[in-house]
């Protein structure tokens, strides 16, 4: 096989008409890959978005073409797939106003050109979910948020209108089925592309604690930060350091490693309700 590309936490690797993608223990924050690993963050992530992709048949195709034929050393953190056209947009939900959502809105009151109401505070529910894209920056620059008609210009009327109509039903199927089970989402990330034959699938990973934020429902409150159940944990800690988000990150300490897994595995456990070994 050959390696085609490398990303922030993912490799991808030719193999005849497929790919191999294989997800990895690296982790990134602020758009900057961190020194060191999550162990088991790869199988995790694979298995976790597995699962969603099942939960999100009816409503949009993957890319999924095997979970098993992989090469050996790649055994439960790979998916065989299609190759797909990705869309040069990323594509997010928001139910809930945090992160970058809640620092635009109270910069313009707006998030994607989307207006909100005032008066809005830390971790509200919104009255709709929102599609809030972002433009898709190469690896080591910042995403930007652009608003729907940015996404007309690049894409073309109807596919802008599907992608959006898939990412909010993406996220409100998920947020049902996490509700059920306790759990909060608050936003959520997804990458679309399309097929040989122009059909519009859902491709990367969807609905895991890299690409969404998590939080226990029953502690939820709004005006503050939550709990999270998800990377935006590391990010807390690392941004508490100092760091400028420029120079080399600091390594991880064990206790944060350990922590970060811990929540990962509790995430998959509570949503699919099977035990992690």
């Amino acid at each position: 096989m050959e390696r085609v590309y490398s990303g922030k936490v993912r490799d991808l690797y030719a193999d005849g008409d497929d790919l191999i993608l294989v997800a990895t223990d690296r982790l990134s924050v602020f758009d900057v890959v961190l020194p060191t690993p999550i162990p088991d963050k790869g199988k995790l992530l694979t298995a976790l978005s597995l699962w969603w992709f099942d939960q999100l048949g009816d409503l949009v195709p993957n890319h999924v073409i095997s979970a098993t034929d992989v090469p050996a050393e790649f055994a439960g953190r790979a998916i065989r797939c299609r190759r797909l056209e990705m869309v040069p947009v990323e594509c997010i939900a928001r139910g809930f106003l945090t992160g970058t959502g809640l620092r635009r809105y109270q910069e313009r009151g707006e998030v994607s050109g989307v207006p909100l109401p005032p008066g809005l505070v830390e971790s509200a529910i919104l009255p709709e979910p929102i599609f809030t894209p972002t433009t898709k920056a190469p690896l080591g620059e910042h995403d930007e948020f652009i608003t729907f008609d940015d996404v007309v210009a690049k894409v073309g009327p109807e596919a802008a209108e599907r992608l959006r109509e898939i990412t909010l039903n993406v996220y409100r199927r998920g947020a049902e089925v996490a509700a059920d089970r306790g759990i909060l989402i608050a936003d959520t990330k997804i990458e679309l592309g399309w097929s040989a034959d122009g059909t519009l699938m859902l491709g990367d990973e969807v609905l895991t604690s890299d690409s969404s934020r998590f939080w226990p429902a029953e502690s939820y409150q709004p005006g503050r930060t939550q709990f999270s159940m998800d990377k935006q944990y590391v990010r807390d800690w690392i941004a508490g350091t100092g760091w400028d988000r420029i120079s080399p990150p600091p390594e991880l300490p064990e206790e944060i490693v350990a922590a970060t897994r811990a929540r990962y595995i509790d995430v998959y456990e509570k949503l699919t309700g099977d035990r992690w070994e």
